[in-house]
């Protein structure tokens, strides 16, 4: 299962492996998932890792 790498509202990197209907272009990047810092449920969006 591959993990995806995102970001809360609050500025909090974390990855997951369950990122719902990421294939969904007409719902936008963002989706609600609770965030382990934060252990509260928040909008999170995918973050684009550059390779260096």
């Amino acid at each position: 299962m591959e993990r995806t790498v995102v970001r809360c509202a609050d500025g909090h990197v974390f990855s997951t492996a369950s990122f719902p209907m990421q294939q969904a272009d007409r719902l936008g990047p963002g989706r609600l998932l609770r965030c382990p810092r934060c252990a509260r449920l928040r909008s999170v969006v995918p973050v684009t890792l550059e390779k260096r």
